[in-house]
């Protein structure tokens, strides 16, 4: 997967086919998501390209609400190159990018900047400035700016709507299997690895499940490798039980 960071991108993208959000835990719904845009791709032979932000919005839009995070960057650049996303292009959340009518976020920027084709949005997506943008008007557009629209109906896992949000008081309750099963993967994090088995996230928003031992696993080093993750009441990390070397990891909550 490529990553760009902002615009500008016309020239280098070949035929592309975008989606955009924050993507935060890369959940089920997202999955989904990002499998149309891949089959869309495929099918026009152009590239899948995912729209993302280095910051979420709402830490930029209500930075005192207390979000956490169930992706860092680093995070979610992993999991979305694992989805098999051709390009990911990172954009800083601020206040110009905030004021952007509709018309000038899907003019401007995805057609002029990126030169998408086909754009991919979910149910409910909305965007530019105040949220005024919708389907209904992404569906006119199609006809004024000649870019193709597809959407994405609400997704379900067991008979509930499947959201980050929806994720979040999973983990916050530590029910990691139903996260697990929202996310249609284990909960990842990313961080370093000292000898003593401490492990240090580098980003203070990321959402850690309650204190208590968890069962994990080490993605990059197979599913054979196994450990113990003890969370603290200070939020310290300690692998108590690993059979991986120190150094940056990958660590996925089994859920067990």
């Amino acid at each position: 997967m490529r990553v760009f960071h902002g615009f500008d991108l016309s020239s280098v993208l070949h035929k592309p086919v975008v989606t955009v959000g924050s993507f935060d835990g890369v959940h089920v719904g997202h999955r989904q998501l990002l499998n149309i845009v891949k089959q869309h791709a495929q099918r026009t032979g152009g590239e899948s390209v995912v729209v993302t932000f280095a910051n979420h919005p709402r830490t930029f839009l209500h930075a005192d609400d207390g979000l956490r995070l169930l992706s860092t960057q680093e995070e979610k650049i992993w999991l979305l190159g694992r989805e098999g996303i051709d390009c990911l292009v990172i954009v800083q959340f601020d206040e110009a990018f905030r004021r952007l009518s509709p018309e000038e976020f899907v003019r401007g920027l995805l057609i002029d900047k990126l030169g998408a084709e086909e754009l991919v949005v979910g149910y409910n997506h909305r965007f530019g400035h105040n949220h005024t943008g919708n389907y209904n008007l992404l569906d006119k557009m199609q006809q004024d700016y000649g870019i193709r629209v597809s959407r994405l109906l609400r997704q379900e896992v067991e008979g509930e709507k499947v959201s980050s949000t929806v994720v979040r008081d999973a983990i916050e309750a530590g029910d990691m299997s139903r996260a697990s099963k929202l996310l249609g993967h284990p909960y990842l994090l990313i961080g370093d690895l000292d000898a003593e088995g401490v492990v240090r996230c580098g980003d203070p928003l990321k959402l850690l499940p309650p204190p208590g031992n968890y069962p994990v696993c080490f993605p990059e080093n197979g599913m054979a490798a196994k450990g113990t993750l003890h969370v603290s009441d200070e939020g310290i990390l300690r692998l108590e039980q690993r059979d991986v070397p120190s150094g940056h990891v990958g660590i996925e909550f089994l859920g067990e």
